[in-house]
């Protein structure tokens, strides 16, 4: 009998383009308010998308994204998706300490759950900055009520990764679950499979059969992300930024939407709740 597909989950980071980690350096925070916000028009646009597959997905968002528009949060949980935290102003949870991380990720959720009138239950780091050096985040987490954290990225990366860390759910604290993004492992190490930039990198067949290797021989759930801004190609070019940077952000913006198009198509998707939370208690204790 051929299995059943697995259902994998959908994660969406809801911040605008001018917030990315990356141009931190040429976009003080200062000047958000200033900036020409898109956020908007580029969830309705992921949420007809996801209509039309009939397919629910969690949407980790930004508490200074809802408090300016509450209406959007709202429309994300009547289409039936999960409301997660992505903390209120986007700071690097490496970046704080303890106090100011805690009242960080305690304010995003309380004005989440007042929005959108939901338990909160997940949360997901800015460029998924908790790792060796900052496991205290999970402490935080568990006394601020989440369930869930989706924080760690155990790869090797420039900007954040834990490559020793459990691949997939393992429990962190006696209430909270960890839920790393999908990596795919061959030659012994973890290589990326679960969205961002490497999913307009790459082409779109690889990133499709890393999938499928992590749902036919791990037999694991995999965990995808991208941002609203990955999918806007008319987005307003920031000047004097790098090379690096430039290639980082704006490679293949035209061509995301339609590869969304083509993931939703191939493979089963759900909410990270509802993938994970289920049958939680059955999930190992890991060992970060």
């Amino acid at each position: 009998m051929p299995r059943q597909p697995i259902t994998n989950a959908l994660t969406i980071d809801v911040e605008d383009y001018f917030q990315v980690s990356a141009l931190a350096p040429y976009i003080p925070r200062d000047q958000w308010d200033s900036r020409e916000c898109r956020v908007e028009r580029n969830v309705d646009r992921i949420l007809q998308m996801l209509d039309e597959r009939q397919t629910r997905a969690t949407f980790f968002t930004l508490g200074w994204i809802a408090k300016r528009y509450p209406h959007l949060v709202r429309r994300i949980v009547h289409g039936g998706h999960e409301v997660a935290s992505h903390g209120y102003g986007h700071e690097r949870a490496s970046d704080l300490n303890a106090a100011d991380f805690s009242a960080d990720v305690g304010r995003a959720k309380k004005m989440l759950e007042d929005i959108s009138g939901h338990e909160v239950k997940g949360y997901r780091a800015p460029s998924f900055s908790i790792g060796a050096g900052n496991l205290w985040a999970f402490d935080c987490l568990e006394r601020a009520g989440y369930r869930y954290s989706s924080s760690i990225y155990p790869i090797r990366h420039d900007h954040y990764g834990m490559p020793d860390a459990p691949r997939f759910a393992h429990r962190v604290r006696s209430g909270l679950l960890e839920l790393p993004v999908t990596t795919a492992r061959f030659f012994n190490r973890n290589w990326p499979a679960s969205g961002g930039g490497y999913f307009r990198l790459l082409p779109y067949p690889l990133s499709r059969w890393l999938l499928q290797k992590v749902n036919e021989l791990d037999r694991q759930a995999a965990i995808f992300y991208f941002h609203p801004w990955e999918i806007d190609a008319g987005q307003p070019r920031i000047p004097g930024i790098s090379a690096k940077t430039r290639f980082r952000h704006y490679v293949n913006l035209q061509h995301t939407e339609g590869r969304l198009r083509r993931l939703l198509a191939d493979f089963k998707w759900g909410r990270m709740d509802e993938v994970f939370l289920v049958d939680h208690a059955q999930v190992p204790v890991g060992s970060v």
